[in-house]
Order: structure tokens, then C-alpha cells, then sequence
């Protein structure tokens, strides 16, 4: 049976059975593992291949991680060739294991049915902790990937059903948090095995010629949705950049430059023109490159287009070895699933708003919040906590506003903020205030998301991870006459300083203020690694880009938004030319028109 005689009805029933196997093993994961990086914020992603590595379905989790978990699965298939029922491997290596970036470990469990190989069901998850030169896997020291943790080649973790204590041993030898380590290693292998027994469900029913057919077909039909949906884009050439404005250890300007071209063929993302390969550790590996690209496309695109190998046959990536997108060995990673990730995103939206400009994506704000890891008081157990609540908004479409504190553009929203309560009992900080941030969403008429006001006693010592993309220049830029979204900012003020009782009562002015005078003598980096005793640490989280002219917004979405704090009052006239009365209560028509004639 071939994939064109597969009827469309099951194609579809096919698919959705998949796609409901990759969330059902996203679930067993949420609920097992140790780390609240997993059960709380959702930091993995569970997806299924074919026999060769092809996607099958993406439906869980985030993209960055997805998108280019196929290069994992087919090294595997490179390297190991004693792959068998009840195996179960784990690779992470970006340079020698089609890995992203170290942290990320992905288990995959091949699935036989009928003594053949039919598919891997698979569980990219980031670690808590993989040893190198810092705690939390974010070393902004590292000027080679052997300072950022274990690399982990194609491994067999589990051979024919059994264990293989020798290799668990040294995987928890090489953790700052082995039993959080060891149990989310189990969850992962625990997802896949549901996954599996899933997957032979649908075989046991269907048989294999028609499962094995309809994974073809789904794939097939994938390419021709994406081909009908690139047909909206016109022939020709766009070009769009993004910066970075740090290597890690010092400010300069880092570019990503990209060329698309769009032909019969599909998609080509030309690189040529990007900065070499950085000091730091936000260059990329080819498989996360490849996972930008394919989100950036499918986020530009009406959200119809199906999620899988298919869809990929249609883009083409063209990344010069040793540029920032393509590194060398042995250049540093870790940082790239978010930066470049997300300057590779910002180049591609740009250039592809140059063909569809109805279809622009405002900016997203970038990454500002740092990791803390130290010892529980009392005890010598380590925690890893990421300020997950200080993330950074969404930008615009043309269909709505962006989302308030979204997160990363490299997660589309996949990553879950954790509840602030359970963050508490479970970590030594006490949160002080977390809540819209005032203005600092981009104009529009369609406005970009809000950033957040966050600030949070840390209760202990810590080691600190700083991670500022975000700092002091607006990064959600605006399309179509939007505004860009606010800077983001960082400061920390000792133990011992703290008002308590008003704990906003030194509240950060603005993006440029720099830390304040109880903080430590040295200034705190954009990138870098600090060891600090308890403190409180206060964040202002940018805000994602307008989309449209301000003064295209209606005017009640504007009132709306004063009376939620989202825009004040100042700002609802200096930007959109909107006159608010004072009580809030309703806008100054008059005063309003007057004010826009004015400035029109």
C-alpha cells in the first residue's frame, strides 16, 4: 500500500492519534518527574518518528526543541547499528549527537512491531543540572562546550528491558542534583514506554502496511499543505537581521543575516552575511537552527499548516560552518535555544513581513531573568531555581494583541509559568510583587504584550547566572507603524535593606538604572556568573512589539487598558492620542479629536 491510496479520513484519524500519544506521554512526564522544571513549567517536549527519523508529530512541548529532534534520532541510527526491542537510548551532544545544546537530553526508545523497526518515541527534556562550570547548566563563563557539562553521545541507557546500572552510575556522578537527575531520567524513559505501548495499539488495529503507509501519507499531505500555503508568498528574494549587542564577555554587535528565497522549490534561509562564531555561549548547532527556521515559517503561516517531517521537506538551510549559526567545535552552546534562537526568528519574521507585510509578527521581548542555585537553609541539598516569572511579553499580530508575559519566542507559549505559591514552599524565596508592568507594552493598534514587574527576596546565599539579552535596549520591536515594547532591567539590593513592608518602595525607574547603591561593589553583568549572599532582587521584563499605528487602536480597547494598568493615562495621550478622564471612568472625546488633529 502506498501513501497516495491511504484515504484522507484515516490520514486524518492517524494523525490525530499520534498527536494525541506525543501530549499523553507530555502528561506521564508533567506527573512523574522529579524537577519543577518539568511538573511545573513543562520545560520538554515529547514527540514520535518514523523508522528514519522523520517527524511524526510534534504536539507537545515546545518547538525549539522539537523541530530539530529528528537530527537526534537519525545520528542514533548513524552511530549504533545493535538496536533492539526494549532498548532504550540517550544522547545530548550538538556537535556528535544531532543535540540542540547539552542540557537538553533526549531519550529515545526505538518501537518494533512484527520484529520490524516501525518508529521512536522520544522525550528531549533540560536537565536541572549536567555538571560544568556552573550550577543550573547556564555558564556564561564558557568559552568551550567542555566548561558547560557532560556530553553525552548516542547511549544505551536500557538494553533488552534491562537497566544498565554501569551508565545511570555515571550519568548521576555528573550532577550537582542526582536525585532530581535520576528520577526525571526515569520519567522520561517511563513517557517513552507509554508512548510505545500507544503506538503498537494503533498497529495491532490498523496492521503495519496500513500504519507504516499512513505515516508516509501524513507526511505527504503535510508537504502539499505547506506547499499551498507558501503559494501566498510571492517569488523572490527577502532579507532581514537581528542583533545582539554582547559575545557574553564584552558588548559588541553579533548579526544574524539571512536571505530567503522563495521558489518552486520551497523556502531557502541563506545565513551568509552572519557574525562567526562568538566567544560566548549562544552559538548555534545546525539542529537548533533548523528548529528556528521550521517555528519562525509555521509562526509566520496560517496556523492550518500541519507540524511534521513533511512540512520540513520544504526549507532549506544554508548555514556557514563556523558562523554563529553553524559553530565549529569546540564553541559553547548552551545559551542557544534561546539566543540566537531567538535573533534567527526576529531575521526571518522581518524578512518574510517584506513579502506579506499584513502577516508581520511584532517583536518579543528578550530573555532578562537570571538562575539562582544554592543550599536549602539547614541542609546540603541543592536547588536550581529559574525566575520563570520574569519573563518577557509577546509581540503583535494582526489578529490580536500579544500576550502579557508569554515567555520566550523560542517556546511560542509551550513553556508554562509556575504558580508563585508552590514556587515558595518549594524554594527558599519569598515573591514580593509580580504584576503587569506599566507601559511597557508597544504601541499599536493592535498593542504587544506587557512585561512584568517582579521582585523576590532570596532567602539564602546563592550562586547567580545572569542572562540580560533583554537589558537596556528595547528588543520587541514593532511592525507596521507599531511601537517597540519597553527595555527590560535588573537590580538587586542586599539582605538588610529591604522595606519590607513596602517591598516596591525602590522600584526600578527605568532600563538604564543601573543596581543600586546596597548592591555589590562590582556593577552586575549582562552575562556572567556571581556568588551573592541573600538579597532581593527586583526585575522589569520587556515588553513585546505594537502592530499597526497607535491611533488605529478603538478608542474603548484603549480606555481598557488604563483602567487594567496596562497603558497610563500619560501614556494612552502621548501615544495613542487618547484623552482619559481622570476618573477613568471615560475618554474626553473632544479633547481626543482635537489631539489627533493635531498631530496627523
Amino acid at each position: 500500500m502506498n501513501s497516495s491510496s491511504v484515504d484522507p479520513v484515516r490520514l486524518a484519524l492517524v494523525q490525530s492519534q499520534l498527536d494525541h500519544i506525543a501530549r499523553m506521554m507530555g502528561r506521564v512526564m508533567e506527573r512523574t518527574a522529579r524537577s519543577p522544571i518539568f511538573s511545573e513549567s513543562h520545560d520538554f517536549s515529547c514527540f514520535i518518528t518514523d523508522a528514519r527519523g522523520n517527524l511524526l508529530s510534534v504536539a507537545d512541548g515546545i518547538p525549539i526543541h522539537t523541530g530539530g529532534g529528528g537530527f537526534a534520532v537519525r545520528k542514533l541510527l548513524e552511530l549504533i547499528a545493535d538496536i533492539g526491542p526494549g532498548d532504550v537510548f540517550l544522547s545530548s551532544d550538538p556537535y556528535e549527537a544531532g543535540g540542540n545544546h547539552l542540557p537538553d537530553w533526549t531519550v529515545m526508545r526505538p518501537v518494533f512491531h512484527a520484529d520490524a523497526l516501525v518508529a521512536f518515541t522520544c522525550n528531549r527534556a533540560h536537565q536541572s543540572d549536567i555538571g560544568g562550570g556552573a550550577p543550573g547548566t547556564y555558564n556564561p563563563a564558557a568559552t568551550e562546550i567542555f566548561h558547560e557539562g557532560i556530553r553525552l553521545p548516542p547511549l544505551c541507557i536500557v538494553k533488552g528491558g534491562h537497566e544498565r546500572s554501569d551508565v545511570w552510575h555515571l550519568l548521576r556522578l555528573n550532577s550537582r542534583t542526582p536525585e532530581l537527575l535520576d528520577g526525571d531520567l526515569r520519567a522520561m524513559v517511563g513517557s517513552t514506554a507509554i508512548g510505545a505501548r500507544e503506538l503498537l495499539r494503533i498497529f495491532a488495529e490498523l496492521g503495519s502496511e496500513a500504519v507504516l503507509a499512513s505515516f508516509s501519507g501524513v507526511m505527504d499531505y503535510a508537504e502539499a499543505r505547506m506547499r499551498a500555503a507558501l503559494a501566498a508568498i510571492p517569488d523572490g528574494e527577502y532579507v532581514g537581521e537581528d542583533v545582539s549587542f554582547s559575545d557574553c564577555f564584552e558588548d559588541r554587535e553579533v548579526m544574524v543575516a539571512v536571505r530567503v528565497r522563495k521558489d518552486a522549490t520551497g523556502l531557502t534561509f541563506d545565513f551568509a552575511g552572519t557574525s562567526p562564531q562568538i566567544r560566548g555561549f549562544k552559538n548555534s548547532s545546525l539542529a537548533n537552527t533548523v528548529a528556528a527556521c521550521a517555528m519562525a515559517t509555521l509562526a509566520f503561516l496560517k496556523p492550518d499548516v500541519p507540524r511534521n517531517g513533511g512540512t520540513l521537506r520544504l526549507l532549506d538551510v544554508k548555514a556557514p560552518l563556523g558562523s554563529l549559526v553553524n559553530a565549529r567545535a569546540p564553541a559553547p552552546m548552551t545559551m542557544n535555544t534561546s539566543h540566537c534562537a531567538f535573533e534567527i526568528i526576529n531575521a526571518i519574521w522581518k524578512a518574510l513581513a517584506q513579502a506579506r507585510p499584513e502577516w508581520a509578527i511584532g517583536g518579543w521581548g528578550k530573555t532578562v531573568h537570571c538562575v539562582s542555585s544554592g543550599l536549602r537553609p539547614g541542609t546540603d541539598a541543592r536547588f536550581i531555581l529559574y525566575h520563570w516569572h520574569a519573563y518577557p511579553a509577546a509581540g503583535a499580530v494582526a489578529e490580536r494583541d500579544g500576550f502579557h508575559t508569554m515567555g520566550g519566542v523560542n517556546t511560542l507559549g509551550g513553556l508554562v509559568l509556575p504558580n508563585v505559591e508552590t514556587y515558595e514552599r518549594t524554594y527558599p524565596i519569598r515573591i514580593q510583587r509580580y504584576e503587569i508592568r506599566t507601559d511597557s507594552a508597544g504601541a499599536g493598534a493592535r498593542r504587544g504584550g506587557a512585561g512584568i514587574h517582579y521582585r523576590a527576596e532570596m532567602l539564602t546565599e546563592a550562586d547567580y547566572s545572569f542572562r540580560g539579552e533583554g537589558l537596556g535596549a528595547p528588543t520587541g520591536f514593532g511592525v507596521n507603524g507599531g511601537g517597540s515594547g519597553a527595555a527590560g532591567a535588573l537590580a538587586v539590593e542586599l539582605a538588610g535593606t529591604l522595606d519590607t513592608d513596602s517591598p516596591a518602595s525602590t522600584p526600578l525607574a527605568d532600563a538604564s538604572r543601573s543596581p543600586t547603591a546596597a548592591s555589590p561593589p562590582e556593577a552586575l553583568p549582562r552575562y556572567g556568573l556571581r556568588h551573592l549572599p541573600p538579597l532581593s532582587i527586583e526585575i522589569l521584563s520587556p515588553g513585546g512589539g505594537g502592530w499597526g499605528h497607535p491611533f488605529e487602536r478603538p478608542l474603548e480597547r484603549v480606555l481598557a487598558d488604563v483602567r487594567d494598568a496596562v497603558v497610563s493615562p500619560t501614556a494612552a495621550r502621548e501615544l495613542y492620542g487618547v484623552v482619559v478622564h481622570e476618573d477613568l471612568r471615560g475618554i474626553d472625546a473632544a479633547a481626543t479629536a482635537s489631539l489627533r488633529k493635531r498631530r496627523s
